[in-house]
């Protein structure tokens, strides 16, 4: 049995919401643009989480989840971005939001380990 896996378990789950904001975007708010590019950014996080997973090398490892935490803050800007504008609601911005910050607290947590067990070998 394969042991669980907190950063892609959390990265999925924020891109299945990311799906549901994107649509909710271009249905109720015939909003187009935003609504690709948080699409966009949200949906590459958990994919480049996954790449990092199968990463070649130590150095692989950390490039793709380099890749994930910059997608992560790009991601938290256009969520703050559709909350201040009035796109969606303090409520619902602030649950993605405390979502996305999540990621990225964990991602620097692997980023830091990570980089650290390379430089003691």
């Amino acid at each position: 049995m394969e042991k669980e896996n907190i950063i892609t378990r959390k990265t999925f789950s924020f891109a299945i919401r990311i799906i549901s904001l994107s649509q909710y975007l271009r249905c109720k708010k015939c909003e187009f643009i935003l609504s690709k590019q948080v699409l966009k950014s949200g949906t590459s996080i958990g994919a480049n989480v996954e790449e990092a997973q199968a990463g070649q090398s130590k150095p692989d490892f950390i490039s793709k989840n380099q890749i994930a935490l910059k997608e992560t803050k790009e991601t938290r800007y256009w969520l703050e971005l559709l909350q201040e504008s009035g796109y969606i609601t303090r409520e619902m911005g602030q649950s993605m939001l405390g979502d996305c910050n999540e990621i990225i607290l964990i991602l620097n947590s692997i980023l830091i380990s990570s980089k650290r067990n390379l430089r003691q070998k």
